[in-house]
């Protein structure tokens, strides 16, 4: 009886997560929905459209991390304020890459260093400011920028294409 009760608690807990903001949706691409989807079925290792700290424990040693403690587990899972569904999921990401500024945003920065409006930057006057002004890149930094950012054989910087990648993430990933 008690573990009737308990399941139709959970039960109730779920329809609770189900219920959440259905507009997170509307945040995202379909492709990237899709994508979300496909990493929830990873990580929902038994496949009952929750993510539990079984299932996160299992998947974390399929990627080789065999020791996480209880206490990391339980706070990844706090961050969904109850079960956590896709639409949580989804939510969690959300709020997460919520701190991406507008691509618009984005661009009018980049147009500042652009006075002629080619839609370019160079590379190398680039890279010195990231290096050197207001929130420093390491250069392992900006190397790692670079190896997604469309740059012609001028060595100049496609910032409309970079400003979609920051924005919508890197095509090429798939």
């Amino acid at each position: 009886m008690a573990s009737r009760k308990a399941g139709t608690r959970s039960k109730a807990a779920a329809k609770r997560a189900q219920r959440g903001s259905s507009n997170v949706f509307s945040m995202f691409e379909q492709s990237q929905i899709q994508e979300f989807k496909e990493a929830f079925s990873c990580i929902d290792q038994n496949r009952d459209g929750i993510i539990t700290k079984s299932d996160l424990k299992e998947t974390y040693s399929q990627l080789g991390k065999l020791n996480m403690k209880d206490e990391e587990l339980d706070e990844m899972l706090k961050e969904g304020k109850g079960p956590i569904n896709f639409t949580v999921f989804l939510a969690l990401f959300g709020e997460k890459l919520n701190g991406t500024d507008p691509e618009e945003s984005i661009l009018n920065a980049f147009k500042l260093f652009d006075p002629d409006g080619t839609g370019h930057v160079n590379k190398d006057e680039f890279k010195q400011l990231l290096l050197t002004q207001a929130d420093k890149f390491t250069p392992e930094e900006v190397e790692q920028m670079f190896v997604v950012t469309p740059i012609d054989v001028a060595g100049n910087i496609d910032y409309k294409s970079l400003c979609y990648i920051i924005t919508h993430g890197d095509e090429k990933e798939d």
